[in-house]
C-alpha cells in the first residue's frame, strides 16, 4: 500500500472506533509500518474521530522523527511491539470501556484476560496478558511489553485501556474490537454460570488456527 493510501486508511479506521464509541476525546492512538520501513503514528492530543492524514508523525526506518506533528506519548509501547514481533505492521491502543471495566475487576486473568467465551477471542488474539496499572507515557509499559519476548499479540493495560500489534492494520483493528467485544460479554455475564467454551475446544482452535500460545 502506498504511503498516501496508508495514511487515509489509518484515519479512515480511527474514525470508525471512535464513531461506534470505541475509543472517545482524544484517547487512543495507532500506527503503521510504511512500504521503506518506516512508521506513520497518530500525533499527541488528537482525537480518533478527527485525524488528518498529513499530519500523522512520520518516522524513518531508523526510528528518528522526520515529519509530521509530535507522536503520542506512548511510543514506547508502539516500539516495543515492533521491535519484539518481527512481523508486526500495525498497532492500535484504546480506551474501550469494557475492557477497562473488567481489567479493575478479580476475575479477570493476568495470564489469559479474557475468558474462553467465544472462539473468536482466540483466534483473533491468542492469549491476552493483562499488565499492571502504569501511569499514561510511563517508558516501563514498553519495557513491560519486552518482557513477553514477542510472545503475545495483544495486552491490556489495568485501569488504561487494550494494545493489539496486528499483521496489517485492518487485522489490529479487528482485532483489538474483538477484544473489547469478548470483554463487554464478560461484563455481562459477571454473577452467571455460563457455559464456556471446553478446555479440549480451546486446543482444538489453537492446533486447527496454529494459534500462538505465549507463556
Amino acid at each position: 500500500m502506498s504511503e498516501a493510501a496508508l495514511r487515509e486508511r489509518i484515519c479512515l479506521l480511527a474514525k470508525s472506533l471512535f464513531d461506534r464509541g470505541l475509543t472517545h476525546g482524544s484517547t487512543g492512538n495507532i500506527s503503521a509500518r510504511t512500504e521503506d520501513g518506516g512508521l506513520l503514528v497518530s500525533p499527541t492530543g488528537t482525537s480518533f474521530g478527527r485525524l488528518d492524514p498529513a499530519r500523522l508523525s512520520r518516522f524513518d526506518a531508523a526510528g528518528r522523527h522526520v515529519g509530521g506533528d509530535r507522536p503520542t506519548k506512548e511510543m514506547p509501547l508502539h516500539s516495543a511491539f515492533y521491535e519484539t514481533r518481527n512481523r508486526t505492521a500495525a498497532v492500535v491502543h484504546l480506551h474501550s470501556c469494557h475492557s477497562v471495566a473488567w481489567s479493575t475487576l478479580p476475575d479477570a486473568d493476568p495470564d489469559d484476560f479474557l475468558p474462553p467465551i467465544t472462539p473468536y477471542a482466540f483466534m483473533q488474539l491468542g492469549r491476552v496478558k493483562l499488565l499492571p496499572y502504569f501511569r499514561p507515557g510511563d517508558p516501563a509499559i514498553g519495557d513491560a511489553v519486552r518482557g513477553l519476548a514477542g510472545k503475545r499479540s495483544a495486552v491490556m493495560l489495568a485501569n488504561h485501556g487494550p494494545v493489539v500489534a496486528g499483521l496489517d492494520l485492518d487485522a489490529a483493528c479487528n482485532a483489538v474490537e474483538e477484544l473489547e467485544a469478548t470483554a463487554r460479554l464478560a461484563m455481562l455475564l459477571r454473577g452467571t454460570t455460563p457455559a464456556m467454551l471446553t478446555p479440549g475446544q480451546v486446543a482444538d482452535l489453537v492446533r486447527l488456527h496454529d494459534i500462538a500460545w505465549g507463556d
